[in-house]
């Protein structure tokens, strides 16, 4: 009754014993294979769910069978049991931990880099408005807008006089870019309007032909700053009875010196700057914006006294991805190991035990974290050559590549918990998780079906007398904040009064949403969770399953320090058989 004896002992292992446990036997409890394996073949008949080796099979093949267990048992053991199993150091545990800081100090000096460059930006564009819009009001920024014909054309005129006068006016060193505009001009004056366009309200009639067209003029700035600045652009006209919108488009070089800060060469930009006065609305109020882009380039010919190329940071980009691409091999060998090794125990239960393993079982052999860890070093590699080529003046992608390295880096630290699944009290968290997602996501699903229902509604009722519902995205943002108790009496409080069946309305569907959402469900959601995990902590006393992989396994009680597992054989040859060091079937990068 050997093996109904060690069944039992690990049914009381529980859910928070990780199936990487399997190799943490200790040896006390080691015994005689041998022995095991016939107490074994006499219960075959009275095990059902783990059928067994005749016992009329050769010698060979129960040598097979055992080797076979000892395989499992060292792929599926941590780095800790592997060293004592083999003597080997885990030298690809600490290829992970390296990686782990390099991959965080990248991403630290690209994000100072790139605050840099992001301060340089929004400076520059706080700076343009104050230059080329008239009167400007940093505290009304998004309701700025002119309501009387001549507020118009002083603001257009002001804008391009401003322009003219830029190096006469401005604290910056800005230089002016030729031949961007119509005609090979430098700012481009446009105003865009219908075709057609008669509108009287007296009668409440209109004549519209939608087709819009578009007038430009050009403006150069004198070559000569002290010389008399034409006024040619003053003789632009606007037909307002049919205006959609008037633009002022113009380009502006700059050089960010500040950079030298971080012993960087300076960057170059060129600054795409677009005024625009918005009419299409046609109520009186004609909105005003400016829009700027930026671009950067390597600068021609840099000097710094005292300042040599520095290639540091390219070459540590360099290493980062090198250590990363090491790192993706390891990865990329272990996940192909995993399957062989599947695919080795699926033969030979069919073979030799006549009878198929389930998806589960196969499943074990896919190490999701190395997948984790494959992805990861997949967006730090090619994040690492753009921030390359961004240090080199090359490319100006800096969105993307702190897209890459910001997700690389969240996917290496939570990579980090999988150390911790190594101690029972950690990895309670893990097993939780796993064992409350299925229901999560269902629950998640009709929820979301409820609060898109809420989002809708909101949106089509409210957007007209509230602010935060003006648009599906904004009300998400606020019925999400209502869920967690956040502005609950300004979105109250901001509801306009003006048409009392909507404010009562508005009422009732905020009383609902609150309550439902709040007192039911998240009280739901917090009891899948905790349901979850009082299943796992009370998990020992009652019987689980066993499947027939963790039985299989569990016959093999060799401890690590046996020394049995010194001569395990490597399976067929691939293409990373040149990253072994002996004949090992399984070397795990981590752990499983």
């Amino acid at each position: 009754m050997a093996t109904k004896n060690i069944q039992d002992a690990s049914e009381t292992d529980g859910l928070t014993c990780s199936v990487a446990h399997y190799g943490s036997t200790d040896s006390n409890s080691e015994v005689d294979h041998h022995d095991l394996h016939g107490n074994h073949h006499g219960n075959s008949h009275g095990n059902p769910q783990f059928p067994t080796v005749m016992a009329g099979h050769w010698v060979g093949a129960e040598q097979e069978e055992e080797a076979l267990r000892r395989k499992l048992k060292y792929f599926f053991m941590s780095p800790c049991d592997k060293y004592h199993a083999k003597g080997r150091k885990p030298f690809k545990l600490g290829l992970q931990l390296l990686k782990i800081i390099i991959v965080t100090v990248q991403l630290v000096l690209f994000g100072l880099s790139n605050q840099v460059v992001v301060n340089f930006k929004e400076e520059n564009t706080m700076t343009f408005k104050h230059l080329f819009l008239k009167d400007y009001d940093e505290s009304s920024d998004e309701s700025f807008a002119v309501y009387t014909q001549n507020d118009v054309y002083d603001h257009i005129f002001y804008a391009v006089e401003q322009y003219l006068a830029l190096p006469e006016t401005t604290v910056g060193r800005y230089a002016y870019v030729y031949d961007v505009g119509v005609n090979g001009s430098a700012l481009s004056l446009c105003q865009q309007y219908y075709k057609k366009g008669h509108i009287d309200p007296s009668n409440d009639t209109f004549i519209i032909d939608p087709r819009v067209i578009t007038d430009c003029i050009g403006v150069n700035p004198l070559s000569e700053p002290s010389g008399p600045l034409g006024n040619s652009y003053k003789n632009f006209t606007l037909k307002f009875n049919k205006l959609i919108n008037v633009t002022i488009a113009f380009q502006l070089k700059a050089i960010n010196i500040q950079t030298i800060i971080n012993n960087e060469i300076p960057d170059c930009y060129t600054f795409y700057i677009m005024i625009v006065l918005d009419n299409k609305a046609h109520s009186g109020k004609l909105k005003i914006k400016l829009e700027n882009k930026a671009s950067i380039k390597e600068c021609k010919d840099p000097s710094v006294s005292g300042h040599a190329e520095n290639y540091t940071r390219v070459a540590f980009d360099a290493a980062v991805a090198l250590v990363c691409l090491l790192s993706l091999v390891l990865c990329g060998r272990s996940i192909l190991r995993g399957i062989m090794l599947q695919q080795e125990f699926v033969h030979f239960f069919k073979e030799t035990l006549d009878c198929k393993v389930c998806l589960a079982d196969r499943l074990e052999f896919i190490n999701g974290w190395y997948i984790l860890l494959v992805i990861s070093d997949i967006l730090t590699i090619i994040g690492s050559i753009i921030k390359i080529g961004i240090d080199s003046k090359t490319v100006s992608s800096y969105d993307l590549c702190s897209i890459l390295l910001g997700t690389s880096t969240l996917l290496v630290w939570v990579g980090v918990i999988r150390y911790l699944t190594f101690f029972q009290k950690y990895n309670i968290l893990i097993v939780t998780l796993r064992a409350a997602f299925p229901n999560v996501i269902r629950f998640c699903c009709c929820v979301a079906v409820i609060y898109l229902g809420y989002c809708f509604c909101g949106w089509i009722v409210l957007g007209p007398y509230h602010v935060k519902f003006r648009s599906l995205s904004m009300v998400s943002e606020c019925l999400f904040s209502l869920i967690n108790g956040d502005d609950m009496f300004v979105t109250f409080s901001g509801m306009q009064q003006s048409s009392p069946l909507v404010w009562v309305f508005s009422q009732v569907y905020l009383y609902t949403f609150i309550s439902l959402f709040i007192y039911m469900v998240l009280s739901l959601f917090i009891a899948l969770i905790t349901g979850a995990y009082e299943t796992i902590k009370h998990q020992t006393q009652e019987p689980i399953h066993i499947t027939d992989l963790h039985a299989f396994v569990a016959e093999c009680t060799d401890a690590p320090s046996s020394g049995k597992f010194r001569g395990l054989e490597t399976s067929p040859c691939s293409f990373f058989c040149c990253c072994d060091r002996t004949t090992t079937y399984e070397d795990g990068l981590l752990v499983n």
